[in-house]
């Protein structure tokens, strides 16, 4: 039997990737006897899942102190065993709403409804997907939607990327250090990254530009050798031609996970939430937001770690002053 929900709690956290355990792990220390909501209830939509993204990378190759690379998932365990160390309560609930109008501030989860004294909202951000069959399929064997987390596990391949914006150009070009060749797909005629980025592309030799193209199909087989190729199909005439590829970025945007905070936190218009600068501060008095739902620049887990790191001295410093 789960044991039931705490009534009060000095800080609740909302999320459980690096952002979200990092948080746990220095207010669990700090003695704040953090609760932290992982995900994984029956929400019909759920707002985070447990573990974030990193449940979906099976190689992290990039996480310091882990010089062999560490599987994704098993990270993650790690995170929640060290934050469970310092007394972290890790809830296996969906918060479904947030009332941030009075302190203390109340939360109701899948599990019940609990009041906060201070709220570290960590919920992460999801990469947006073609939502083809086979893009699932292929997930984790060859379809990848982070360059920098995954491009040097595809040195001397043919490799693909979808998009036609800045993010596509600057994934494109770092998988150049790479792949013998990068063909970015894109559906439209013209491209909407900045001319510069999308010069920088043009003139990279290892990189072909497709426009008015999308990926029907990801060819391929499981487990070995995932990846083999794509079928475009041209959205003018709908022919259909096949590529061969040893691996596809999907790179047509990140959607942060904040819709729980509309109306209540100050967001960009992508939905990022807005924090002081140098600071993890929301416009709200007591609630924090680190981790990928607060940034759009670098998305990595050591950035977010780093960010939850500092939500958890800023919620700290908060209860001491009050």
């Amino acid at each position: 039997m789960p044991m039931p929900l705490p009534e009060r709690a000095k800080v609740v956290i909302i999320g459980s990737g690096p952002a979200g355990y990092t948080a746990a792990i220095y207010a669990g220390r700090a003695n704040l006897e953090p609760v932290l909501f992982e995900g994984g209830g029956a929400a019909i939509e759920p707002i985070t899942v447990p573990g974030g993204q990193l449940m979906i990378t099976t190689e992290v190759e990039n996480f310091p102190g882990f010089p062999k690379g560490v599987q994704g998932p098993e990270l993650m365990e790690l995170f929640k065993a060290q934050a469970e160390r310092f007394g972290t309560r890790v809830v296996t609930a969906d918060v479904t709403a947030v009332d941030l109008s009075n302190r203390p501030f109340r939360l109701t989860s899948t599990e019940g409804e609990m009041l906060a004294e201070t709220v570290i909202v960590s919920t992460g951000a999801s990469a947006k997907w073609l939502g083809i069959p086979s893009e699932q399929k292929f997930q984790n064997y060859g379809v990848s939607a982070c360059a920098t987390c995954d491009g040097a596990l595809f040195k001397g391949r043919e490799l693909v990327v979808v998009g036609g914006g800045d993010t596509a150009m600057e994934e494109a070009t770092f998988l150049t250090r790479f792949a013998t060749k990068v063909t970015v797909v894109h559906r439209r005629e013209e491209f909407r990254a900045s001319r510069i980025m999308l010069e920088r592309a043009a003139n990279n030799p290892k990189i072909t530009l497709v426009t008015n193209a999308v990926i029907d199909e990801i060819l391929g087989e499981l487990p070995k050798p995932g990846v083999i190729g794509v079928r475009l199909r041209d959205t003018r005439d709908g022919s259909t031609r096949e590529l061969p590829a040893g691996g596809v970025f999907v790179a047509i945007g990140h959607e942060p996970n904040s819709k729980l905070f509309r109306g209540q936190l100050d967001m960009d218009a992508a939905g990022y939430l807005k924090v002081k600068p140098g600071s993890t501060a929301t416009k709200i008095p007591g609630v924090f937001a680190c981790g990928d739902v607060a940034d759009h620049v670098y998305r990595q887990a050591i950035t977010a770690a780093g960010t939850g790191c500092m939500a958890a001295i800023d919620a700290e410093r908060f209860l001491g002053h009050q």
